[in-house]
């Protein structure tokens, strides 16, 4: 996550980096970083639900610009807490800080560095897609992906600064100086001009012994109010110029380590506990010491991070196996289980914390969490995973603009009943597809007509129909963004939604977003269902079945008149899905739109005359 500051004190001293030109090489990739930072930086929309179709261009971009400067990207993504829970605190504030910025999307539509739900899902179905090696952890990717590219002798590509502080031969190449749009040619080769970080360079910039490093980064990045205290600044030198208070502070903890000259770590941290002030006047010596040790067995704790292991990737991209789970890790898991775990298709918070923290989206805080809408689903994955008496599982979402925790009972009902958490994989696939119809809600008769990968799409937005609050009223939106971008992905026609920067700023509509909060929410959780139950429904394209900004504009659209579509393919796939949410039983909602929604095919003006589903269907332009 991240030492705060850090980025902008070496910004400060850029002489620390070095230019080079990047070609024909192996890399590292921090996936879960990079992920993120380039949805961020390709100014998509974040505040309506996500763009992820322009997403996915601008992820294929990069791994085209690799493979045509001979460089061999390695992707490691992030898989939830793993056996730890030394950063618990740290995610959690910054859970209350995404709170905040999210508010301040919802009124006044400003970006605010919050990607949208299916942002890595994008990522990693594109690499896959590719045939990028990719892995995701049981953990936190950080030190695998350090120790590996320590083995590899290659750089890591990171945005995160935690990586400054590992001893690797080939340094961080850091994202912001990654210039992938600048690539240049020279003697018949291409090469990615960028700059390279290395640790040696940074120690000797500051004088410092690269065995305190870890000390550094554990003093800087700790929350406790006793370090908070220590005035790192009165250790600057006088000749420094004045900066931010953030990287005033490091600089001057990097001072005072740079004068602690031929001193281990263990002797170097207790002095930092010396400069702790009083805890008052009056404070007990005996008080004051157990402070001190308190928080040097804490900040000796978050410095076991930087202490690299062999990594477990190596046998992944060298051979396919999966990489091991720590020793006195859940031996008495099921072995399919713990090799979903190890890859990082289950996480571990709920398998083995119990705990589910919440992703959070961009509402009004007024507005109920959209996560309470797919709670049930929720319920019966964990009944699957930890059994009817299994404990209960705290699940951390907002309420309001603060964050809380529930207890949530796994559920097991139905067909689950028949299922054994051991024994899961080679149970009769019919029951497993039942199990995750019962759960949706919907009869497997009314999804015939549907494609198979919107099979899941179709059933998730039934059970949407029946829970979200307040009722759903813009599914003709929904679907029709459905239906083009299904159409546009079997062509690989013309979206007209790349490039579209209308209404960039201006806030979404409260109760829309919600409901669209609501589905995508639904969506997730579901696909995990589905995933636990190793796939009785295909995996949806995600990218194409989404565009945030385009559901809003077709729903103003809508209310301000019906448009004309006469294309038949449009309209046969239309009809399919809209006749699969319509049918008896499927929305069993009290007084729900149900009526409306069958009146839809009249309302939306559709050429009416019937005509068969072509092998190769083209789109219409609606943008």
């Amino acid at each position: 996550m991240g030492i705060q500051g850090l980025w902008s004190l070496l910004e400060d001293y850029s002489h620390i980096y070095q230019d080079i030109r990047f070609r024909d090489s192996k890399l590292l990739v921090d996936g879960t970083n990079l992920a993120f930072y380039l949805y961020d930086r390709s100014n998509l929309d974040q505040n309506h639900g996500g763009e992820y179709l322009a997403y996915q261009v601008e992820v294929q971009a990069l791994f085209k610009t690799l493979a045509d400067c001979g460089i061999k990207p390695y992707v490691v993504m992030d898989g939830g807490s793993g056996a730890s829970d030394i950063r618990l605190n740290i995610r959690e504030d910054r859970q209350r800080g995404l709170l905040r910025r999210a508010q301040g999307a919802a009124l006044k539509g400003r970006r605010a560095g919050i990607v949208p739900p299916f942002t890595t899902t994008v990522f990693e179905q594109t690499l896959n897609d590719m045939k990028v090696p990719l892995v995701r952890c049981f953990g936190e990717a950080d030190g695998q992906l350090a120790a590996l590219a320590r083995e590899w002798s290659c750089p890591v590509l990171s945005g995160d600064s935690d990586f400054y502080i590992y001893d690797l031969p080939e340094g961080v190449l850091p994202l912001k100086h990654f210039q992938c749009h600048a690539v240049e040619t020279g003697r018949g080769t291409s090469y990615i001009p960028c700059r390279q970080y290395t640790t040696s360079s940074f120690c000797a910039f500051f004088n410092i012994d690269p065995q305190l490093l870890p000390v550094f980064a554990s003093l800087a990045k700790n929350n406790d109010v006793n370090l908070r205290e220590i005035n790192w600044v009165q250790f600057l030198p006088a000749d420094r110029p004045r900066k931010s208070m953030k990287a005033a502070r490091l600089e001057g903890l990097l001072s005072w380590l740079g004068a602690r000259t031929d001193q281990t770590a263990e002797d170097t941290l207790t002095a930092a506990m010396d400069l702790i002030p009083p805890m008052s006047q009056q404070a007990q010596t005996e008080a004051q010491t157990e402070v001190q040790t308190e928080v040097q067995t804490e900040v000796q704790t978050a410095m076991l991070e930087y202490r690299l292991p062999s990594s477990s990737l190596r046998g992944f991209f060298t051979e396919g196996t999966a990489p091991s789970l720590p020793a006195e890790m859940l031996s008495w898991a099921p072995e399919w289980v713990r090799a979903s775990l190890a890859r990082g298709d289950l996480g571990a918070d709920v398998f083995v914390h119990r705990r589910k923290i919440l992703r959070i989206q961009v509402e009004h805080s007024a507005l109920q969490s959209c996560n309470l809408t797919s709670r049930p689903l929720r319920q019966v994955l964990y009944g699957l995973l930890l059994g009817q008496g299994g404990g209960e599982v705290l699940e951390v979402d907002r309420v309001g603009l603060e964050l809380d925790s529930v207890k949530v009972r796994p559920l097991v009902q139905g067909a689950a009943q028949t299922l054994r958490l051991d024994s899961l994989p080679q149970a009769d696939p019919a029951v497993r597809l039942q199990v995750c119809l019962e759960t949706l809600g919907v009869e497997e008769e009314t999804l015939e007509g549907v494609p198979a990968h919107l099979r899941l799409p179709v059933a998730v937005t039934c059970y949407w129909l029946r829970r979200a609050s307040p009722e759903p009223t813009l599914l003709k939106a929904l679907l029709m963004v459905m239906v083009q971008g299904e159409l546009n992905r079997r062509t690989g026609g013309k979206t007209g939604w790349q490039g579209d920067t209308n209404h960039i700023s201006q806030p979404p509509g409260f109760v829309v977003a919600h409901s669209l909060n609501q589905w995508q929410a639904c969506l997730r959780d579901a696909s995990q269902l589905n995933l636990l139950l190793c796939k009785p429904l295909p995996e949806p394209h995600f990218a194409w079945l989404y565009q945030g900004r385009l559901v809003h504009r077709r729903q103003k659209q809508l209310q301000e008149r019906e448009p004309e579509v006469e294309n038949a393919n449009f309209i046969s796939l239309y009809r399919r899905l809209l006749g699969a949410l319509t049918q008896p039983g499927a929305n069993r909602r009290t007084g729900g739109p149900e009526a409306q929604l069958r009146a839809s095919m009249e309302h939306l003006h559709l050429n009416t005359q019937d005509e068969e589903e072509e092998e190769e269907l083209g789109g219409p332009d609606l943008g």
